[in-house]
């Protein structure tokens, strides 16, 4: 009988990875620490508990985010089908009341026969030649599991800081002086939006330059991912930084048709639009400073903080200079990395690695791998960041059409999109049909007109 397979760590690519493996005949035995052991970040013992953003980024079918769900889908992933049975409104996005989100996923979880799941913290990695294991303890690691990877690879870990965005109580705002409208109409009134003139912007940018910041640790540089930069860094960065950024007023009218100076998104974070997260608003500022300068907005005077902006450390590795196309260490065929510690940035990207990994190892025969996905596949190109990136010039990123491979043949810039959906979608079902998995039918050819950007874009890097 075939061991069964190691999974450590119960977040996005750990729940993932576990059920993909269990819904294709293998045992797995998940490791889970919480609530034995906690991390900074998290506040409930769920699996899967989104601690950043409560947003999976863009649905659109022509982004390339939307292109990750799809494949995903097409596999039968379990946490884009959590997403979608427990979405909020979110206009382009697919975003999650996040506590019936991870509620969903650790009932999947905990009542698959073929998954034992271990509330217990493991802190050493299993000896060579042993069976199939993952490690997707994500960028909140233990110090005892980040000192045995640190071990194996034989260098310290990379770094950076992720802040999160704060949320507010709806009650608490002041809806005379917001208004209901998503970008460009996408979705309805599922945002609340707080309008800005242009001196009424100058002083929060005034007062965001004056704001006290906690300190980062005297031997840590400030490496912030510049997906996720806190207002307070965007606002150094040039007076009209964030007018082109999070607050950017492109594709909002208020309800008297005026294009705003500057806005601020908040974004329901719950089915009874009770709670709401400010959109891009990520934080290293001291609580009361968040207080202070968070309540001069228009519409916030009273806001009351369900939860504050906060900073943490993620680690990731070098993942060019130690992984392989199948997420395996070098020199350790059995040892694979999942998620975020990889260098794939954001929930749909990480739990996207955990279910790669599922396929590959139900694929295996014996020590021969199966072929890896297609670069020019939304899968497949995480991959391709991971393995061909420069190591020197190593950064996390979320997935964009810049990594995957490029277009063999010249098209019209407003069709590219429709081009790499089109193409990624042929060469899906042409590998998995080559390696004799069955999989959803084909998602339906995209109907939103392609080229629109909205707060969940991101833009496309050099994959190297």
């Amino acid at each position: 009988m075939t061991a069964p397979v190691v999974v450590v760590g119960g977040g996005l690519a750990g729940s993932e990875c576990a059920f993909q493996l269990a819904s294709r005949g293998r045992a797995v035995t998940l490791y889970e620490m919480r609530p034995q052991r906690s991390t900074p970040a998290h506040a409930s013992t769920d699996l899967a508990e989104l601690v950043c953003s409560n947003s999976l980024r863009s649905d659109d079918p022509h982004h390339a985010a939307g292109l990750l769900k799809r494949e995903m889908e097409y596999f039968g992933s379990l946490i884009i089908a959590a997403a979608r049975r427990n979405a909020v409104p979110a206009g382009g996005a697919l975003a999650v009341d996040r506590t019936l989100f991870a509620a969903d996923v650790t009932a999947a979880v905990e009542t698959n026969p073929l998954i034992e799941l271990r509330r217990e913290e493991l802190t050493a990695l299993p000896e060579p030649g042993g069976g199939d294991c993952v490690i997707a303890t994500g960028p909140l690691t233990s110090e005892a599991l980040t000192r045995e990877i640190e071990s194996l690879i034989g260098a310290d870990h990379l770094y950076f800081y992720d802040a999160i965005a704060p949320i507010v109580a709806g009650e608490s705002l002041d809806h005379d002086r917001l208004f209901r409208a998503s970008r460009y109409g996408k979705g309805g009134d599922d945002y609340l939006n707080c309008p800005l003139d242009q001196e009424e912007y100058r002083r929060f940018h005034r007062s965001l330059l004056k704001a006290g910041t906690i300190e980062l640790r005297d031997f840590e540089r400030p490496l912030f991912f510049e997906g996720c930069l806190p207002i307070e860094e965007l606002a150094r960065r040039g007076e009209d930084t964030l007018r082109f950024g999070p607050m950017k007023p492109v594709g909002l009218r208020t309800p008297d048709g005026r294009r705003p100076h500057a806005v601020v998104q908040l974004r329901q974070e719950d089915l009874a639009r009770s709670q709401y997260n400010l959109v891009g608003f990520q934080s290293r500022m001291t609580w009361p400073e968040q207080r202070r300068v968070l309540r001069t907005l228009p519409g916030l005077a009273s806001a009351r903080f369900v939860r504050y902006g906060q900073v943490h450390r993620n680690t990731f590795i070098n993942a060019p200079l130690h992984l392989d196309r199948w997420y395996r260490f070098a020199g350790r065929p059995n040892l694979r990395l999942a998620g975020q510690m990889t260098g794939v940035e954001g929930y749909l990207e990480s739990a996207a690695t955990g279910l790669v990994i599922a396929l590959y190892l139900t694929l295996q025969d014996g020590s021969r791998q199966p072929s890896p996905l297609p670069d020019t596949t939304a899968l497949g190109a995480l991959a391709r960041h991971l393995t061909e990136s420069n190591p020197k010039r190593y950064q996390p990123t979320n997935i964009n059409y810049g990594l995957l491979e490029p277009l063999a043949e010249r098209v019209r810039r407003r069709d590219r999109r429709a081009a790499y959906v089109d193409r990624a979608r042929q060469a899906l079902v042409a590998w998995a049909a080559k390696m004799g998995i069955a999989g959803a039918p084909t998602w339906e050819a995209p109907s939103i007109t392609p080229g629109q950007e909205d707060e969940t874009s991101s833009a496309a890097p050099s994959p190297n």
